[in-house]
């Protein structure tokens, strides 16, 4: 049993985050899908899209569902799925440090996963004073 991976993001960014972590991370540890929203899309239209997503990558521990901008129509889907009866957590902007951490500490499980993701986010950021 393994925690999965649910990517919600607005449309390009979901598929290429998990791109280049499938290419530096081979074969990726956890199960994780990238599912993208139209920029009109409807959260509530989406939701037996977004259900089944959540379906398929959950491993039996739950699913951490990542998304790029808290309060956009990515995130407010991200809150109907959490709603759904799969352990979820949630956490706000994404980016790749975030992801890498979390498929680096796999064996955690759902409940440490989103301050491992916060942290990867966080180291990710550096200022080059050069």
């Amino acid at each position: 049993m393994a925690v999965g991976i649910l990517l919600i993001t607005h449309e390009g960014i979901g598929s290429a985050v998990l791109a280049v972590a499938g290419r530096l991370l081979h074969p990726l540890p956890l199960r994780v899908e990238a599912l993208e929203i139209p920029f009109d899309g409807d959260p509530d239209q989406l939701l037996p899209q977004a259900s089944a997503a959540l379906r398929r990558v959950d491993g039996g521990d739950g699913v951490l569902v990542l998304t790029d901008l808290y309060g956009a129509t990515p995130s407010n889907l991200a809150a109907k799925v959490a709603r759904l009866g799969t352990p979820v957590h949630r956490v706000s902007g994404l980016s790749l440090p975030m992801l890498l951490r979390v498929l680096n500490y796999a064996e955690l499980g759902l409940d440490e996963l989103p301050a491992v993701a916060g942290a990867g986010a966080r180291n990710g950021v550096r200022l080059d004073e050069a």
